[in-house]
């Protein structure tokens, strides 16, 4: 996934009422008020004169011409753009990245799957039918991705949803998108939200397959690049 036009770098100063932040522009120096499109904690994130990338779109009917798009920690750059996971995805099953998924003849977004509830995909192959639900992740302890960064009541309800589908007759997977460099597996951090974790094992255990792919990152695009292992039991220290 490139990015259509080039990003600008700055200096974030602080996030604030969640989806709000302020940054220093690089190139001019211009303090500019960005739209930050990621509702989670973003725990572990340094949002305090760290190195950020931001996209600018100027149609007049944008409130906030500037979206805070990466971030970077010092090692590596960590995408935070909750809207990317989706096409990331999609984009890896199509070109092949997403091995699980293929062959496969049509994809959909978005799919009503109950009178309660929607997935992020919808992916036929062949004659059967596969539901997929998609989360960012940009939490990591050491080199361990965690997911997610706050209790997640929205999160618990898909893996009850893909439960159910999966009892259905249907395959159900869970698809993590790590958008960052520098770890090598993922798991749910337990310590965050417990009930998640447990939720997540419980469908693992009722055969709802769930895969970690990891992102590169950088100013140009942002592509899957590998699956990473992931460990849904929790590790007693």
């Amino acid at each position: 996934m490139k990015f259509h036009s080039p990003l600008l770098s700055g200096v974030i100063l602080r996030r604030y009422k969640r989806f709000l932040c302020d940054i220093v522009l690089d190139n001019n120096n211009e303090h500019v008020v960005a739209h930050c499109p990621n509702s989670g904690s973003m725990k572990g994130i340094p949002l305090f004169n760290s190195h950020v990338m931001v996209s600018y779109n100027p149609l007049p009917s944008r409130k906030y011409q500037y979206t805070l798009e990466m971030v970077h920690n010092g090692n590596t750059w960590i995408g935070i753009n909750t809207m990317y996971p989706n096409s990331l995805v999609e984009e890896g099953i199509i070109n092949g990245t997403i091995a699980e998924l293929n062959p496969y003849s049509s994809i959909k977004r978005e799919v009503v799957c109950s009178d309660k509830s929607r997935l992020d995909l919808m992916v036929e192959q062949r004659d059967s039918i596969c539901y997929v639900e998609v989360k960012n992740v940009t939490l990591a302890e050491g080199s361990r991705a965690l997911f997610p960064d706050s209790v997640t009541l929205r999160g618990q309800k898909h893996l009850l949803e893909l439960i159910r589908l999966k009892r259905s007759g249907y395959r159900a997977i869970m698809i993590y998108v790590v958008q960052r460099s520098d770890c090598i597996d993922m798991g749910p951090a337990w310590n965050i939200d417990s009930e998640y974790a447990e939720k997540l094992v419980a469908a693992v255990k009722e055969g709802v397959e769930a895969y970690v792919y990891q992102a590169e990152v950088s100013p140009e695009e942002i592509t899957l690049i590998r699956r990473i292992p992931i460990e849904i039991h929790r590790t007693i220290i």
